[in-house]
């Protein structure tokens, strides 16, 4: 069923419930490698803004992926470049979704990543807790506003009634999304007021519009049966005592002072209820901007249970923290002085992102792109390496693969040896297996095994070369030997590559032991 928005004409927004899960297809393209990974780009100087404060808010019920990190990078970079605050918020009031190990996973995630939050749950702040589960006082207490104000009331309807009354709605033609009867409203229920209640809202008959900074002006109302009387009067406090996200969401939001709300489009269909909510109490609300869905290259809607989605198993894969956020950064931004293949360093990102230059149309996720960033990043690595810590899920998968006793040095060579053919572990294993371990003997025809026989019998590979260069032709003899050699591996200079092997083994592969 779709929900209408206004913003002019009528736009059709997809209801939440209806996730497309897609396989994400990976398509070669060829993007040219630049030299200079934070090139000082010439961008005009911005208006000064006032400071903002921006949150992160995920619910710890799986693993970060790259639609939560482009919502947090966003509202990192907004309150970055106004000078404001980055929050990260854990709502982590519905229990029973919790995943073990997944609120570590967000905070290692981001710290991996270099986005620092200036109040959290690890580092605290004017405004804490910053966990949702650790505040159900304070939710109580503005529940108890919005009962006294006549804004709210307790509802101790059974799980049946309910669920008769969302049956009856939604067979009436045309079905009404709004179920409630408010009974309990009126002070009367189909139960003793005793035991287990709910509070809900009282909702207006017609929610607010509002102005999202990327949409315009929105105007979404819950789909009614003009024959039927229902109403949308969701549930702020559950049985249990906990908040639901709507209630949680808004006070949090407006206790934390934040100014600007960036999340996914997803939610659109909540703000109104939220701006109600605010109206409600008597607060000003946040400015919202509600950002595109990602989908893959066949615009289809990116399934979040997709390993490739996961950041953390990306970074184990080889992807290095900067390519991870170039990528993510251009999920619906661009820059009319940043070409989409620039690379730029998080301070840099910092400097110049404007949600102004947000595009409205889904973001595709390009998996080449992310390679092609992370065999830029790979020229820099090698040719700077540190500690040599990022080599590590390199030779942990090359020893898993081969079972080679070479060392991490040696992969880290290794890697040095075939740069610019790989773009992250999977594609090195692939290019390089060749260098840990003995391949099959390839076929040959009688010419090339001649060929071969001269150079094995040679004093050395030098001289047999040299004997052949009297007959072939130096390309056709270079041909041969990279197929024995090197399984016939093309691009890594043979040089290199017979060095690395060592006179032993190289001789070995020659006479076909």
């Amino acid at each position: 069923m779709a929900t209408w928005i206004r913003t002019g004409a009528r736009i059709a927004v997809p209801r939440v419930r209806q996730p497309l899960v897609s396989q994400i297809q990976v398509r070669h393209h060829s993007f040219s490698l630049r030299k200079t990974p934070d090139k000082k780009y010439p961008v005009p100087p911005k208006p000064k803004q006032a400071p903002e404060r921006t949150r992160f808010a995920p619910s710890p019920t799986g693993l970060l992926h790259l639609g939560s990190l482009r919502t947090a990078l966003y509202n990192y970079l907004q309150a970055k470049v106004t000078g404001g605050q980055f929050l990260l918020r854990v709502e982590d009031t519905d229990q029973t979704r919790l995943v073990p190990g997944a609120e570590e996973n967000l905070y290692q995630t981001l710290n991996k990543l270099g986005i620092k939050a200036d109040e959290s749950p690890e580092v605290g702040g004017p405004y804490a807790p910053y966990k949702q589960s650790e505040r159900s006082d304070i939710y109580r207490k503005y529940v108890d506003q919005l009962l006294g104000s006549g804004h709210a009331y307790k509802c101790y309807c059974s799980k049946e009634r309910l669920d008769e009354l969302r049956d009856s709605a939604r067979a009436l033609v045309p079905p009404s999304m709004a179920s409630y009867d408010r009974k309990c409203a009126h002070g009367v229920s189909s139960e003793s007021n005793e035991g287990d209640y709910v509070v809900r809202f009282k909702a207006p008959d017609m929610y607010p519009a509002y102005t999202d900074e990327l949409h315009g002006q929105v105007n979404i109302q819950v789909q009614r049966n003009p024959n039927d009387t229902r109403f949308d009067d969701i549930v702020l406090l559950k049985s249990d005592g906990l908040p639901t996200y709507h209630l949680a969401n808004v006070v949090d939001d407006h206790l934390m002072k934040i100014t600007t709300v960036i999340r996914g489009e997803e939610w659109m269909p909540s703000t109104p209820k939220h701006i109600a909510l605010y109206e409600a109490f008597g607060w000003t609300p946040p400015r919202f901007v509600h950002i595109p869905l990602l989908t893959s290259i066949e615009n289809k809607k990116l399934s979040k249970r997709s390993g490739d989605l996961d950041i953390m198993s990306l970074m184990e894969r080889g992807y290095f923290p900067e390519s991870i956020l170039n990528f993510v950064l251009n999920f619906g931004w661009s820059h009319n002085h940043i070409q989409n293949s620039d690379r730029m360093g998080l301070s840099r990102m910092e400097q110049i992102f404007d949600l102004k230059t947000l595009t409205k149309g889904n973001a595709k996720v390009d998996f080449t792109k992310l390679i092609y960033y992370n065999k830029a990043y790979m020229h820099g690595r090698i040719k700077n390496p540190g500690d040599k810590e990022w080599v590590k899920p390199y030779y942990e998968a090359v020893v898993k693969e081969t079972g080679t006793t070479k060392t991490l040095e040696d992969c880290f060579t290794a890697m040095d040896i075939m740069k610019g053919s790989f773009g992250n572990v999977e594609e090195f294993v692939t290019v390089s297996r060749f260098l840990f371990e003995r391949p099959m003997r390839p076929e040959l025809t009688l010419e090339e095994e001649k060929m071969i026989r001269v150079v094995a019998e040679a004093k050395d590979v030098k001289h047999g070369i040299a004997i052949l260069e009297t007959r072939y032709e130096k390309k056709q003899i270079y041909q041969v030997l990279r197929k024995v050699i090197a399984d016939g591996t093309p691009g890594a200079s043979m040089d290199k590559i017979r060095w690395f092997l060592g006179k032993d083994e190289v001789q070995a592969r020659l006479m076909g032991f």
